[in-house]
C-alpha cells in the first residue's frame, strides 16, 4: 500500500532518520539557543512553539533551560526520534498548525523547518500560510524568530553543477546526496525558497507581524549583524502587535 505524504520532505526525513543530526549545520544548536533566548526574552516557564522542529534539537536545548516547548514537525520519522528522547513533539503540518491560537509567548522556525521548504510551484503561498499560522499561535506581544535562506547568497555562490535557481520564483533546486543511518546513499532533489530582507518584511506585514529586525546569520553563529550578501541565512525577529 502506498502511504500518502503531505509534503515532499517526508521522504527525505524517512531516509535521513537520526543521521540528520550528523550534518554540520546542526552542531551550533547551543549557540543559537543562547542567542534566541536573549532576543526572544525566554526564561523558565516561557511557552515556546518550534515549527518544523525536525528530531527536536532546539526543543531539547530550550527544554533544558526550563522553557516549556512544543515542537511540531510533519515527518513521522523525526517526531518518533524526538518522542523517544522524551521531548514534547507532535506531528503536524506547519500550514495548518495543530495548536491553540494565542497560546505561546514566542515561536521559532529555523533551518528551513516549517518555512522555506515549500512545494516549488506554490512557494510564496505556502510560506505565507506558515507565517499566518505562526502569527495566530502567538499571544499578543509574542515574538517570532524565523530563519530563511538568502537569495543574495544563493545567487552569489551558485554551484551550477548541483544548483538550479529560478529567478522568477526565488526557489533553488539542489541535487544532493543523502545518507541513511546505516550509510545507504541516495540522490535526491531539495527545493529551498530564498528571500531578500525586503520580501521577508513584506511577508510578515501581510500576516500582521511587526518586524523588529532582520539579521544576516550563519547556523551556529547567530548575531545582530546587518544584512549582507555574505551569509547563507537571514534571521527575522518579529512581533504580534498588542492591539
Amino acid at each position: 500500500m502506498t502511504v500518502r505524504r503531505a509534503h515532499w520532505f517526508e521522504e527525505v526525513a524517512d531516509h535521513l532518520g537520526e543521521s540528520y543530526l550528523r550534518y554540520s549545520f546542526t552542531r551550533g544548536t547551543r549557540q543559537e539557543v543562547d542567542f534566541l533566548s536573549t532576543v526572544l526574552g525566554l526564561g523558565p516557564g516561557s511557552r515556546l512553539l518550534d515549527v518544523g522542529c525536525g528530531p527536536g534539537r532546539h526543543v531539547a536545548e530550550f527544554s533544558d533551560r526550563g522553557v516549556e516547548v512544543v515542537g511540531v514537525d510533519i515527518s513521522r520519522t523525526f517526531v518518533g526520534i524526538a518522542v523517544a528522547a522524551g521531548l514534547r513533539v507532535v506531528r503536524g503540518d506547519a500550514r495548518r498548525l495543530p495548536v491553540r491560537p494565542g497560546s505561546f509567548d514566542a515561536a521559532v522556525s529555523l533551518c528551513q523547518g516549517g518555512f522555506g521548504l515549500p512545494d516549488p510551484d506554490r512557494a510564496l503561498a505556502e510560506d505565507r500560510a506558515v507565517l499566518r499560522e505562526v502569527a495566530a499561535a502567538l499571544r499578543p506581544g509574542g515574538r517570532l524568530a524565523l530563519s530563511a535562506f538568502s537569495a543574495y547568497f544563493q545567487v552569489r555562490y551558485l554551484e551550477p553543477e548541483r544548483d538550479v535557481f529560478d529567478a522568477a520564483t526565488g526557489v533553488n533546486r539542489e541535487v544532493t546526496e543523502l545518507r541513511s543511518p546505516p550509510g545507504e546513499r541516495v540522490e535526491t532533489d531539495l527545493w529551498t525558497a530564498c528571500y531578500t530582507p525586503r520580501e521577508l518584511r513584506l511577508l510578515c506585514d501581510a500576516v500582521g507581524l511587526e518586524v523588529e529586525a532582520v539579521w544576516s546569520v550563519t547556523p551556529g553563529a547567530y548575531a545582530e549583524v546587518a544584512p549582507t550578501t555574505d551569509t547563507p541565512e537571514f534571521l527575522v525577529l518579529a512581533r504580534r502587535p498588542l492591539g
